[in-house]
């Protein structure tokens, strides 16, 4: 399954006996490794082409739903933006561009499988039925993860950078020991994949066979540093160096996505142990609502980049084959905009929670510490006018 690239390629072979001058290199001098084939079903004209490893058959219905999803959670994320541009938000982290990566692997999950995001998983929590408000209200600062994780099969946001990789890994170790048929996700950006706790991760799930897929979304970007500044080589061959197969996949191909995504759980369910998945996409906005990336890519990349755009693709496919008329289409927009209506009016009316709150769920049972120093803070709130803690 895995498409591969001589490492060695391009790289001239030195003369037996001689010993070559090393050059210090300049930023920007060394060019990118070439890139190698994408696992692509739908082309960006909207086209629907085979691959001889990955099929996949779907139904108009299943296509219109998985169009829904798109436009519903790209709608609510520029929503997300708008108010945090409105002061209504601490932060956001935008996933625009990335819409495909995150619904084709979240559809292609089993009701039994977990998934540990990072921050920017908004897609798949979509599909992992958590509601959109739950996750602003994290990022409003009024609850920590506002959905119950194993109801949802979906792990609480993870904001240190790459550590979720070992909790999906540990997590998938206990599926195995309890003899459960499910697999477990594990979702990182190229960033992350720098991270020590990631390779660490990928040691420990391939040594222990553990059914886990570790899906990077390589939007090239981390914060400012391209990729090519990060590996010498295409992330998902770093799999082979820990003994599991790594496929590259199309990041704006949902159908693609889906596919691959489905067959490495799959894989990985079926005691062949873990896979890694690099959906090759491309951040269209900024890292975070804190970032300018005007500041460090061309605006030419960006322009390039639309015209891969993952939701016109599937757009141009169903109407190419008479599968989406303008009433279908107009009807999902107009969904959208309600949903960006409620989520509007729901953030604003959402009630502050009381700061002794900090000392819940702090420990599973009681702790002779945490209730003194809650003590504490209620009589020092109590001296205050009113006597109310607030």
């Amino acid at each position: 399954m895995n498409v591969t690239v001589d490492s060695t390629a391009g790289v001239p072979k030195k003369a037996s006996g001689t010993r070559r001058k090393r050059v210090p290199s300049r930023a920007g001098s060394v060019a990118p490794p070439p890139q190698p084939e994408l696992v692509q079903l739908l082309t960006p004209e909207g086209e629907r082409v085979e691959h001889p490893d990955f099929s996949l058959e779907t139904t108009p219905e299943e296509l219109r739903a998985i169009y829904r999803d798109l436009v519903l959670v790209r709608r609510f994320d520029g929503e997300a933006t708008a108010l945090q541009r409105q002061g209504e938000l601490g932060l956001w982290a935008s996933l625009l561009g990335q819409e495909a990566a995150q619904v084709g692997s979240g559809r292609a999950m089993r009701p039994g499988d977990y998934a540990f995001p990072t921050y920017r998983e908004h897609g798949v929590a979509w599909c992992k039925g958590v509601d959109p408000l739950n996750l602003l209200g994290m990022f409003r600062g009024v609850n920590h993860g506002g959905w119950d994780p194993n109801e949802k099969n979906f792990h609480l946001y993870t904001i240190v950078i790459g550590s979720q990789t070992l909790h999906a890994t540990g997590y998938a170790m206990g599926i195995t020991k309890d003899g459960a048929d499910d697999a477990v996700i594990a979702y990182f950006g190229d960033g992350a994949s720098s991270q020590g706790d990631v390779n660490e991760a990928f040691t420990f799930a391939s040594v222990y066979n553990a059914p886990v897929v570790f899906f990077c979304q390589n939007n090239q970007w981390a914060i400012s540093e391209p990729t090519e500044k990060q590996s010498r080589v295409p992330i998902y061959r770093r799999a082979s160096g820990f003994g599991f197969p790594g496929v590259r996949v199309d990041g704006n191909d949902v159908l693609a996505c889906l596919a691959v995504t489905r067959w490495a759980l799959d894989h990985a369910r079926s005691g062949n142990g873990p896979v890694l998945v690099e959906a090759f996409t491309y951040r269209m906005g900024a890292h975070t609502t804190s970032d300018d990336p005007s500041r460090y890519r061309m605006s030419e990349e960006l322009e390039a980049w639309k015209l891969k755009d993952p939701i016109e693709r599937l757009r141009a496919h169903l109407v190419r084959e008479g599968w989406a008329d303008q009433e279908f289409l107009d009807s999902v927009e107009a969904e959208s905009e309600q949903l960006a209506r409620r989520v509007r009016e729901g953030v604003r009316t959402m009630p502050d929670p009381s700061p002794a709150a900090i000392f819940e769920h702090v420990y599973a049972d009681g702790h002779a510490l945490v209730d003194e120093e809650r003590a504490q803070y209620e009589a020092y709130a109590a001296s205050f006018e009113g006597g109310e803690v607030r």
